[in-house]
């Protein structure tokens, strides 16, 4: 009996009508599911030597998975968090194969059933206010470029926008005056607003007047008037945090990124008592849980929290050794 190949039908079908119509995904995770297919079918094929568009649902087993992600650590030398990600697509594609191939069930829950692998979480790296002025201010002020990313340096500071969401800022999306705040659609296509401070306002107005731009103009724009690219971004971050670490040398064993911008705007936020709630709606995470990293990350809180508490005066007892059966349950 010949085995449809249906994988090719089930596949465009995942990308046009579940993640473009239904879910409205945005480009950067319609990217990175493609990357995460284009690598699946080029390792499926050099292990059946069987052309992508020959393949069915059936030969994409949970073992073969399994080797995938095995491959993507050891032969690619992608960390866990990669290798989560590529799972986390693979499963949202056998989530949508189930519903066309009922009779495939078993074959999708063993594929559904591959967990993702566990990971230790570093603490995060976050600039103090000392090192954010001197980031900031580090942009030659003389020229038009560095006047665009002073103002860009500082927006991302105060506002913890992401890079993409960076990218994706038109003229019109600043909104100065009473009530100044700066528009976004972030993650998941949620738009969001984030309020500006006294001195992102005076910064962008001058910025604004200097661009001259259309409403629909990138805020930020190359020398040839289009949008940065994220390349961009990262290369002029990791260029002023050169600059600024001659003026401040705690910068020196820090690894600046344009995330850890993000980062300390969250914890500029939660060093000034702002609810955790809201710092989750102002960084446009999807849980308060999200934002819970921060608390860890945060020594200030720790030892004020550890300033309040009060030598325990109890006396010591005489040991008494456990049952023997807890004992040997403690010793494991």
């Amino acid at each position: 009996m010949t085995v449809e190949a249906n994988l090719p039908r089930l596949l465009e079908g995942f990308f046009t009508e579940r993640l473009m119509h239904q879910r409205q995904a945005s480009p950067h995770t319609i990217a990175s599911y493609r990357d995460t297919f284009s690598l699946l079918l080029r390792f499926v094929q050099e292990r059946t030597n069987k052309a992508p568009s020959t393949l069915s649902l059936q030969d994409l087993d949970a073992p073969l998975i399994g080797a995938f992600l095995d491959h993507l650590e050891q032969g690619r030398g992608n960390g866990p968090r990669t290798r989560n990600t590529r799972l986390a697509a693979v499963h949202a594609f056998f989530g949508y194969a189930a519903l066309y191939e009922p009779g495939a069930s078993a074959l999708v829950q063993r594929v559904l059933a591959i967990p993702s692998k566990r990971f230790e979480h570093k603490a995060i790296a976050f600039l103090n206010d000392e090192e954010s002025e001197a980031l900031v201010a580090a942009p030659d002020m003389d020229t038009w470029l560095g006047r665009r990313d002073r103002t860009l340096l500082l927006l991302t500071v105060q506002t913890g926008l992401r890079v993409s969401e960076l990218i994706g800022l038109f003229c019109q999306d600043v909104v100065l005056g009473h009530g100044a705040h700066v528009r976004c659609l972030g993650k998941g296509r949620k738009a969001r607003c984030t309020p500006l401070r006294d001195d992102a306002v005076t910064t962008l107005r001058a910025w604004l007047d200097e661009r001259h731009g259309q409403p629909m103009d990138p805020l930020f724009p190359n020398q040839r008037g289009k949008p940065l690219s994220r390349d961009s971004i990262e290369h002029l971050v990791s260029k002023y945090a050169t600059i600024a670490r001659q003026r401040c040398p705690s910068l020196e064993k820090k690894h600046i990124t344009p995330h850890v911008l993000r980062h300390s705007a969250a914890m500029a936020l939660l060093q000034h008592g702002v609810d955790r709630a809201v710092i989750a709606l102002w960084l446009g995470h999807e849980s308060v849980e999200t934002t819970q990293i921060y608390l860890h990350a945060d020594m200030t809180i720790k030892e004020r929290a550890l300033a309040r508490t009060s030598k325990v005066d109890v006396p010591l007892g005489r040991y008494r050794p456990d049952d023997e059966l807890l004992a040997f349950l403690k010793s494991l």
